[in-house]
């Protein structure tokens, strides 16, 4: 299918073919029918890309303090490897379109197949063939709407929170600043309730508009009309409300919105406009500065959009979905009309010209639609803590080594931000090597690790991965919920298995990976635990020797917030922070240890925030791992000590480390960049799949280190140690 992407690096504006998205549970696959250019957001996010690396940091400070945190706690090249590989991808444009159902997945009941919906969302109504929308980012279109009116509704419901924000009541005076296309619905929806309106905006022609849809009089922002069409509808005293709806860098609007609103009244903050308060003209009389975020209550909420838990009607009248809906009913009844807003409909075919068009000012619009051609339905695609016993059919299995010359192919399932920032560098390039197939639910993001790393296929089907019998190895780089049930599958179609961590968030899904062993025979299984083959803790193992004695090792983990909106907040789908990343930890002990846990005990500050693991193995050794998110975010993340036989071993972040004992060693000088072993795990995968030889950690070490893992939330909650029962 074909989606308009942008590479935010280059500017380049195409339009891309991309794998069809699969349909997943919980939501609808949909074929467009039209889609709304936003003229203002859009248009920003081009003329961003087109600017010089300068601009565009000016332009995002925002982004730029993230850049610098990531420096001090990363390093400057995994920081520029990491910037520069998400500016140099395609990211996509579009949020707001009308289109038919053509597939519905698992737990949706509300649509069907042929219905014409409304759908929202910049990752799930783009500008593309088809998209994937979840539950609460669809709304049915009444009948008799026209499409290219509902395709508005994302927009309206920006609009519509909007005014909600405001408080408009019956009679009362309001005062739009800005009248492109969120002004003009922002004016019609407050003329349906009741409230007199004035507008204002420097062009004429969106000033005549705005008077046609129901504004009382609209004017020029210098203009004294306005002024004394303000004094006259409101007696002298003042606007009631005032609605930003403009953008750009003056600061005008706050200054306008300040000297019409009369004492007390409410200021609503729509779009993304300057807003350098005058504090004393605020202050004297006493303004209420509001702001709107986007379509309305759970946006930005996953729980909400992504994996459809509604909200209360009694606790939350008006969600986005609702506002959606409640949007295209006032199309559906004529209470609002888009069809003056129209400036331009386009054939998708020619979305880049249009974009181009709208950016050097040939197409002077208010709205711009995408027309879709009717596509080919047949175009979609189809629907105490016991450590297991690894049992296998005949033992320990390997694989035939590979003819010489012959590459490994591997398949990745997944091509998020970890997997191309950490893995596929690695492999691309990399000699006896090919990167066969790239499987993604999302069309974009298979299509950018494709260009990116020479992905032979991108695609959303994975059974024709698993059903490959070309394919030797399938790397599982996905959301942590669905790594086990990934790793099922393809350790049964017989292929060797590489999956980040965790393997497993439940007992249950643990001891399923283990009955797909023992049916299969097929233990090709590496999870993604990499620290042990980082090169500089290697060496510092090796510079410490061997020991006699116990040993008792610190791990001190500052792992730092997360940022609102992480998918690692999802704990009731992805599991706790600990669960996805705990494993890295538990296994750095064992591996200096040379054993795996025998107990668990851990503690937590309220809320679970800080947790303190404690693991004591076979020979007495303990191991204390402190996972904290408290501290401060300029610390390094990892330091480690190793203390035994009169001997410590000290890391310091994967960039210095020591050994004081009978002769001290320091490691001579600090790398060019924290090499926490990835390269080298993945060296050692190939090899093993490539020479049929044994998997680099056994196949009993990644359970027991899972299964310690899944120990830490049952330690918690009964407050005393936990036996790991079964442990070697």
């Amino acid at each position: 299918m074909k989606q308009v992407v942008q590479n935010y690096k280059s500017g380049e504006l195409t339009v891309l073919d991309v794998p069809v998205p699969g349909c997943k549970p919980g939501g609808v696959l949909v074929r467009s029918a039209f889609s709304l250019i936003s003229t203002g957001t859009e248009l920003m996010k081009v003329s961003e890309a087109g600017m010089s690396m300068l601009g565009k940091a000016r332009s995002r400070p925002d982004q730029v303090a993230k850049v610098m945190q990531s420096v001090a706690t990363n390093g400057l090249p995994a920081t520029y490897s990491k910037v520069m590989g998400k500016l140099d991808s395609y990211t996509p444009l579009g949020y707001s379109l009308c289109g038919v159902v053509e597939q519905v997945g698992s737990g949706i009941d509300d649509v069907k197949v042929g219905d014409l919906v409304a759908c929202a969302g910049n990752e799930h109504a783009l500008h593309a063939e088809l998209n994937w929308v979840p539950k609460n980012l669809y709304s049915r279109v009444p009948d008799g709407l026209e499409p290219r009116h509902a395709a508005f509704g994302t927009v309206g419901s920006i609009a519509m929170q909007g005014v909600r924000q405001g408080e408009p009541q019956l009679g009362e005076v309001a005062l739009v600043i800005g009248l492109g296309l969120i002004g003009q619905l922002v004016v019609q929806l407050l003329a349906a309730s009741g409230v007199r309106v004035v507008g204002v905006d420097p062009d004429p022609a969106r000033c005549e508009l705005a008077e046609r849809l129901g504004a009382e009089a609209c004017g020029d922002p210098e203009s004294a009309a306005v002024e004394a069409a303000v004094a006259e509808l409101t007696g002298g005293h003042g606007v009631d409300q005032v609605y930003l709806a403009a953008g750009g860098a003056s600061n005008q609007p706050v200054e306008l919105a300040a000297r019409l609103a009369r004492d007390r009244g409410r200021v609503v903050d729509i779009g993304k406009c300057r807003l350098d308060l005058p504090w004393n003209a605020y202050y004297e009389k006493e303004l209420d500065v509001r702001f709107s975020r986007s379509y309305g209550p759970g946006r930005y909420d996953p729980a909400y959009e992504l994996e459809g838990r509604d909200y209360p009607i009694g606790y939350v009248r008006w969600t986005e979905r609702r506002n959606l809906a409640c949007f295209l009913d006032l199309l559906s009844r004529g209470s609002v009309d888009v069809e003056p807003l129209i400036s331009h409909i386009a054939d998708f075919d020619d979305a880049v010209e249009t974009y181009r068009r709208l950016k050097d000012g040939d197409l002077k619009a208010v709205a711009v639609l995408f027309r879709y051609p009717e596509g080919d339905a047949g175009e979609a695609v189809a629907p105490a803590v016991a450590v297991p016993t690894v049992k296998r059919t005949g033992g320990a299995t390997s694989t035939p080594a590979r003819a010489a010359g012959k590459p490994v192919r591997l398949a990745f399932v997944g091509a998020g931000n970890y997997a191309t920032s950490m893995l596929l560098p690695h492999l691309a390039g990399r000699e006896g090597v090919e990167l066969s197939t790239v499987v993604t639910t999302t069309a974009l993001s298979a299509a950018n690790a494709q260009r990116k790393f020479g992905f032979t296929e991108a695609t959303t089907d994975l059974d024709a991965v698993l059903d490959d019998r070309s394919i030797d190895a399938v790397f599982v780089v996905t959301r942590h919920s669905s790594h086990a049930e990934l790793t099922q599958r393809a350790l049964l179609a017989g292929k060797a298995v590489f999956v980040e961590k965790p393997l497993a968030l439940t007992e249950d899904e643990l001891a399923g990976v283990l009955a797909a062993v023992e049916k299969s025979g097929n233990d090709r299984l590496q999870v993604g635990f990499n620290r042990r083959f980082a090169p500089l803790l290697q060496e510092a193992r090796q510079r410490f020797g061997a020991r006699t004695g116990p040993a008792s090792l610190r791990y001190l983990v500052n792992a730092g917030r997360l940022q609102h909106g992480s998918w690692y907040l999802q704990q009731g789908t992805e599991g706790s922070r600990f669960a996805g990343e705990g494993g890295h930890f538990i296994d750095t002990a064992s591996w200096l240890l040379g054993a795996d846990p025998v107990s668990v005990y851990a503690v937590a500050t309220a809320g679970a925030d800080d947790l303190q693991v404690v693991l004591r193995y076979p020979d007495g050794s303990t191991a204390t791992i402190s996972y904290v998110t408290t501290g401060a975010p300029g610390f390094p993340k990892e330091t480690l000590d190793l203390v035994a036989d009169g001997k410590v071993l000290r890391l310091d972040d994967f960039v210095r480390a020591s050994v004081h004992g009978g002769k001290r060693w320091v490691s001579s000088r600090l790398p060019k960049a924290r090499d926490k072993g990835q390269n080298a795990e993945l060296a050692a995968f190939v090899k093993a799949v490539r020479t049929g030889g044994p998997m680099p950690v056994p196949l009993e070490s990644l359970v027991a280190t899972t299964a310690a893992t899944l120990a830490v939330p049952a330690g918690l909650a009964a407050g005393v140690p936990v036996t790991l029962a079964g442990a070697r």
